[in-house]
């Protein structure tokens, strides 16, 4: 198997960082090749001191005060890639991924440049099913990203990617996104790139302590993709006039 870093980026998550450490470890332990990096951002609890305790050989931590999710992903990319690597993928700090599923990734990857789970294919199962509202909502949201980015992809935001590291190197510096939908960003340059993306069904499992509010930011999730689309077309000179425009509405935080 080929060596593979596994980016977790970890933003108060001190009640589950460490069943998920303890999971993954020693799923993967027998392979030499799978390092875990563990990308703590802005980390306000006792997150660190819960991922210290697991400190290995095949475990890095990375510590940064700003905080984001795409920001420490990003950020834990950049570090992989100084490395010799063949793959280099995420996945979200708590169990939503188990290590089982994530493998599945990594052997599915074949010849394709990257490997993304996915909760709305067939053969996805969601333990519990999401409230009809959300899924209502997450469909809405996916319909508008395919059509504005004319990406093919039925769940860009699921917390599980693979990505072979010689195709992350050439559109790494060219993400701008950080946070709402640094990932989307992401996939839209690997399509732009021509790299070729395999979705594969994922079984999920939905958390409790979750800390995402699709509804407040979904909005800003979909402005941050007409943004994009804006910066990839003949009018991205109107880019500073929209970003006074949406600043002025934009919630401090």
């Amino acid at each position: 198997m080929h060596k593979l870093a596994i980016i977790i980026p970890t933003h108060n998550e001190e009640k589950r960082i460490g069943g998920k450490l303890k999971s993954y470890i020693s799923y993967f332990k027998k392979n030499k090749d799978i390092d875990i990096i563990v990308v703590l951002n802005a980390c306000s609890d006792g997150t660190k001191e819960v991922v210290k305790k697991y400190k290995q050989k095949n475990l890095e931590i990375l510590e940064f005060v700003k905080g984001g999710k795409g920001f420490a992903v990003i950020e834990g990319f950049k570090h992989a890639l100084k490395k010799n690597y063949n793959y280099i993928g995420f996945v979200d700090a708590d169990m939503s991924t188990t290590a089982e599923e994530f493998n599945r990734l990594l052997t599915g990857i074949g010849s394709y440049d990257g490997v993304i789970a996915s909760r709305y294919i067939p053969g996805s199962k969601l333990t519990p099913r999401n409230t009809l509202s959300r899924v209502i909502a997450s469909r809405i949201y996916n319909a508008f990203i395919r059509s504005i980015l004319l990406i093919p992809f039925r769940d860009t935001q699921c917390g599980a990617k693979i990505f072979r590291a010689d195709a992350l190197k050439k559109v790494i510096d060219k993400i701008g996104m950080t946070s709402w939908a640094f990932d989307i960003e992401l996939l839209y340059l690997f399509c732009k790139n021509e790299f070729k993306i395999k979705e594969i069904p994922t079984v999920w499992s939905n958390q409790e302590y979750s800390t995402i509010n699709f509804w407040k930011s979904g909005p800003w999730m979909a402005l941050a993709v007409v943004r994009l689309r804006l910066l990839n077309s003949p009018f991205r000179k109107m880019i500073r006039v929209y970003d006074k425009f949406i600043g002025f509405f934009k919630p401090s935080k």
